[in-house]
């Protein structure tokens, strides 16, 4: 069978390749061979592929970290899934390919009239957002959190979790031109970011506490976020768009006890019990289904096509770092 595959760590147009690899055979008592139906390009393939990631596999190595396929073999003590059914591949297994095998636990059969593209992309960002919500501050209902780079794909699916559980956002983003988008899938409060970003928070939010924030960006947006936290909150970070080293307040974590932690799906993975997994999944499903969680789709490939895809997922990505640079540079000449 074929995968989409790094052979060495560098530029994705000369190190990925689509390569022939062993099948992956019969499946075991507890085990379900899965033909992938869809898998999405991940930022993180793109960390991996630069040899810049939390895991590096050894090349060549078959990439994709989330994805949806339909069972075509199942193992004689498998009672969860049967043949026939479409399954979300677990994200420790890579998809970029057309069979998987794994263990078959947590898993569940999926709503078949749900959009399979969308369902392929539920394993990684909406599941961080889930996680970021839930595991490290016990939030009141009608509760605030507070987020940055608020139009990206996880921020959105944190908009929605966030209101599945009965809690309300501020949003920051950092350009005006994205803030009614965000409004448009239910921010609650949507801001430009900005060292007044506190006083204006509290402004909007009835100076009501903020527990939890959420850091995505880096640089002086993390400290933007912590000035608008209670005594006692904590800021998670769990990426650095910006690619600078994140700026935070001493005092804050001194005198208010503001706690810093960072998060990253792949640690969580190591430790989570099959009850965690479905739990969160059985959460996350249905709002998939239903269209509140959704992420834009900009084209879909075959295995054959991959070098269109990672062509236009590389020139998506340079637009983006060309308009950070650009952003960096009027912050300096301001």
């Amino acid at each position: 069978m074929k995968a989409v595959q790094v052979v060495a760590f560098g530029r994705a147009q000369d190190v990925v390749k689509l390569n022939e690899v062993p099948d992956v055979g019969s499946p075991g008592p507890n085990e379900v061979v899965v033909a992938v139906e869809a898998a999405p390009i991940n930022n993180s393939d793109f960390m991996i592929i630069a040899g810049r990631y939390g895991y590096l596999p050894t090349p060549p190595a078959t990439l994709g970290i989330e994805g949806v396929g339909r069972v075509v073999a199942a193992g004689s003590q498998v009672k969860n899934l049967k043949e026939g059914d479409r399954t979300l591949i677990p994200f420790t297994v890579p998809t970029w390919t057309e069979r998987v095998k794994f263990t078959a636990s947590w898993q569940r059969p999926l709503p078949e009239k749900a959009d399979i593209q969308q369902l392929s992309m539920i394993g990684v960002n909406p599941a961080t957002a889930y996680l970021l919500l839930t595991d490290f501050v016990k939030i009141p209902h009608g509760g605030w959190v507070i987020q940055n780079g608020a139009n990206s794909a996880t921020a959105r699916a944190v908009i929605a979790v966030a209101k599945s559980l009965g809690l309300k956002t501020v949003n920051v983003v950092r350009r005006e031109e994205v803030v009614d988008e965000v409004k448009s899938v239910g921010g609650d409060v949507v801001l430009v970011d900005g060292p007044d970003l506190a006083k204006r928070a509290a402004k909007e939010t009835g100076g009501a506490p903020i527990l939890l924030a959420l850091d995505v960006v880096g640089g002086a947006s993390t400290l933007n976020l912590m000035n608008c936290l209670a005594p006692k909150a904590v800021l998670v970070v769990y990426s650095a768009m910006s690619g600078q080293p994140f700026s935070g307040s001493a005092l804050s974590v001194i005198f208010n006890e503001v706690s810093v932690r960072g998060f990253w799906l792949g640690h969580w993975g190591k430790t989570a019990i099959d009850e965690a997994l479905a739990r969160m999944y059985d959460h996350l499903v249905p709002m998939v289904a239903s269209g509140a969680i959704s992420a834009p789709v900009v084209g879909s490939y075959g295995l054959e096509g991959f070098p269109e895809a990672i062509a236009k997922a590389v020139h998506l990505h340079a637009e983006l770092e060309h308009y950070r640079a650009k952003r960096q540079a009027a912050r300096r000449w301001s």
